[in-house]
């Protein structure tokens, strides 16, 4: 990252071939569409070239690329936000169940993923699939090593109760 502040062709290259795959993953665990998690990605190395001036030299990088990767998911949600509120798409309206249907299937781990409310969520994304540490997940998030566990915690609860009611 240094060699890259100080305007290094080849080192800006080798940081986007060697962490693009664990930021895409991050974005695609988050929106669930490969198209959307391409463009956050794009829209992520924009936002590094822009700031890469910020970074600290010394400091670690991952927390810092996560934090900048969670504000271009937050700002890409607000900026679509208001235009989902105003369309209704028939393709999500539930369908009826008909009574043939005995047995639920056990809900997908995505699913599970998904119902867990946003900052509990990215917190366990951080931690479980990123691979952070508390200390880079509370850097990358802008709170406190305890806040995380908390959320992390609660995010573990209620997978826990999710698993249980369908088993």
């Amino acid at each position: 990252m240094v060699a890259y502040q100080q305007s290094d062709p080849e080192a800006a290259t080798a940081l986007v071939t060697q962490l693009s795959p664990q930021i895409f993953q991050f974005f695609l665990a988050q929106c669930r569409n490969r198209a959307e998690a391409e463009d956050l990605l794009q829209d992520f190395w924009l936002r590094i070239h822009k700031a890469r001036a910020t970074f600290r030299p010394g400091e670690p990088l991952l927390p810092w690329l996560y934090a900048i990767a969670r504000r271009v998911r937050v700002d890409r949600y607000r900026k679509t936000k208001s235009a989902r509120e105003h369309e209704v798409l028939s393709e999500q309206l539930p369908e009826k169940v008909s009574p043939e249907t005995g047995r639920q299937t056990p809900p997908q781990i995505s699913e599970m993923l998904q119902s867990l409310p946003e900052s509990q969520r990215e917190v366990l994304l951080l931690l479980k699939v990123s691979g952070l540490s508390l200390e880079e997940v509370a850097r990358a998030t802008g709170v406190s090593i305890g806040s995380v566990k908390q959320k992390a915690h609660r995010a573990y609860e209620s997978l826990r109760k999710r698993l249980g009611r369908s088993e």
